[in-house]
């Protein structure tokens, strides 16, 4: 498996973020290797904010979504993986939702949690409704062209690569195990959770970050 780490400026120049490889089969072997070593502490305040990603894909209704124009204003939270994943994220997506869900409604219905496939040639918009519906029906899946996709993930320092078919006919997708949490007072990505990030962990912050504050 490939393995890269890569360094988040906004973090100072001795944090590195690491890609994380998924892989489908092999169950006696773990699916994901992460290099490096880990952080402190499970979700990070950057020292700069950074952009949202300026991106138009498609969601699972087949129509054009906008990311800039759809979650301005909405607290945000950007997730890039994939539906054949076979651990690292429906259980980043699973703790995410298990949080969403300890929230007031009108906060649920404020917030936009945005799934972005790095397999977009599996996820069509018709598997990712299906993989999302059974975690959170509310959770935005997006996908389209894979240059589009590494772009945009590279532009908020999130590294992915193509998924790769190895000799026995598993595929390996590496990818960026980071979510990335903006503010609704000016649409900036402040927090980042990391891969330890548990559902009580994002139970505990997102109540702050909906209102704009550290976690």
């Amino acid at each position: 498996m490939r393995r890269r780490s890569l360094l988040l400026s906004a973090l100072g120049a001795t944090a590195a973020l690491t890609l994380t490889a998924c892989g489908s089969g092999d169950a006696g072997k773990p699916a994901a290797v992460v290099s490096g070593g880990t952080t402190a502490k499970p979700i990070l305040t950057l020292d700069s904010p950074m952009e949202k990603p300026d991106l138009t894909l498609t969601d699972t209704d087949g129509k054009p979504y906008d990311l800039l124009e759809k979650t301005k204003g909405h607290p945000t939270l950007i997730y890039f993986g994939y539906t054949n994943c076979p651990d690292v994220c429906p259980t980043t997506m699973a703790n995410i939702a298990v949080a969403v869900k300890q929230l007031p409604k009108a906060e649920q219905s404020d917030l936009r949690v945005v799934f972005v496939t790095s397999d977009p040639e599996r996820d069509t918009p018709a598997q990712l409704k299906k993989w999302l519906g059974g975690i959170d029906q509310d959770f935005i899946g997006l996908t389209g062209k894979f240059d589009t996709i590494q772009k945009a993930a590279r532009s908020v320092n999130i590294g992915i690569e193509k998924p790769v078919i190895k000799k026995n006919g598993d595929v390996v997708s590496t990818h960026g195990a980071q979510v990335l949490l903006s503010s609704a007072k000016d649409d900036k990505i402040h927090w980042m959770g990391m891969q330890e990030a548990t559902s009580d962990n994002y139970t505990t912050a997102l109540p702050k970050i909906i209102k704009g504050q550290n976690p």
